[in-house]
């Protein structure tokens, strides 16, 4: 993806609309520009560097909102920076593989001749690798197409498995340290490549049809509305969203996700406890569903 040039600064704040991709000094100069990966209704993701070129990192950015009061904006956006880097910073401490937080300014700049300022931003670590509902996706759709009408096969499910078990251990050891992430998906969870990385090949040794290695570890990612919890009700309604988020994006390997809650309920006191309450959750959940 080709990195776009960043608009004037001031024109951007005093014109109607928002311009697409705004960002604040120091990163308008740039060398190489930011590439703007994916965007949010809160925040811009981009790639760029930490201090060499040769050192990838992430920056979160987000933007004024010229529809909010500058003084409220200003405090939401502080708020927001700073709540996701302490809740970074504390997984991180507590052994929870996520992103390491590099940099951040919660204040931005302000915009010569207007009170609003630029808005906030966060350096993070570049995770190598790729999300599990990816990678996932293009295993299972590889498997599919070299295995049309037959069943997955013992290998298969051992590799599966151990992918789910990782999974649910990720999560369980962030649920004991007291955090709930809030957006748990698949999205969310990157599967860091193994350094080096193992070469696939399929049975005919072509590297081409190869399924994507399920190998790695699994960070956990994206912590915008993450929360820092010890109620059982929090941490199963986190369990809630990843179920339902992993059986609308993955329905062929929907069974699968049991596999997740049996290395959830085995890794960490209380996690049983969590499991009976996500049973509740799942009823109330279904009572709205007949409800409309």
């Amino acid at each position: 993806m080709e990195p776009a040039t960043p608009p004037n600064l001031a024109e951007a704040v005093h014109s109607n609309r928002p311009p697409p991709h705004i960002l604040p000094p120091p990163f308008t100069n740039s060398d190489p520009q930011p590439i703007l990966l994916t965007q949010g209704a809160e925040a811009l993701i981009f790639r760029t560097h930490f201090l060499t070129t040769d050192r990838p990192c992430i920056l979160k950015y987000r933007p004024s909102k010229p529809y909010r009061h500058p003084t409220l904006d200003a405090r939401l956006t502080r708020h927001r920076i700073l709540s996701e880097a302490r809740t970074l910073v504390r997984c991180r401490r507590e052994g929870v593989n996520v992103p390491a937080v590099l940099s951040l300014n919660w204040e931005g700049c302000t915009i010569e001749g207007n009170e609003r300022r630029s808005g906030g931003w966060m350096m993070m670590e570049w995770i190598e690798g790729d999300t599990v509902k990816r990678v996932l996706n293009e295993w299972l759709k590889v498997k599919s197409r070299d295995g049309a009408g037959h069943d997955r096969t013992k290998e298969d499910d051992v590799q599966l498995i151990d992918l789910m078990v990782r999974v649910g251990k990720a999560v369980g050891r962030m649920h004991e340290i007291g955090v709930v992430h809030g957006d748990l998906t698949t999205s969310n969870l990157m599967l860091r490549s193994p350094d080096p990385p193992p070469v696939a090949k399929d049975v005919n040794g072509d590297l081409s049809s190869a399924r994507p290695s399920l190998e790695g570890i699994i960070v956990l990612i994206d912590f915008g509305l993450a929360t820092q919890s010890i109620q059982d009700e929090d941490k199963a309604v986190d369990l809630y969203v990843l179920e339902r988020a992993f059986g609308s994006t993955h329905p062929t390997a929907e069974s699968l996700f049991q596999e997740v809650l049996k290395a959830y309920g085995t890794s960490y006191r209380g996690a049983n406890v969590v499991l009976k309450r996500l049973e509740e959750v799942r009823m109330r959940g279904r009572k709205r569903s007949m409800l409309g």
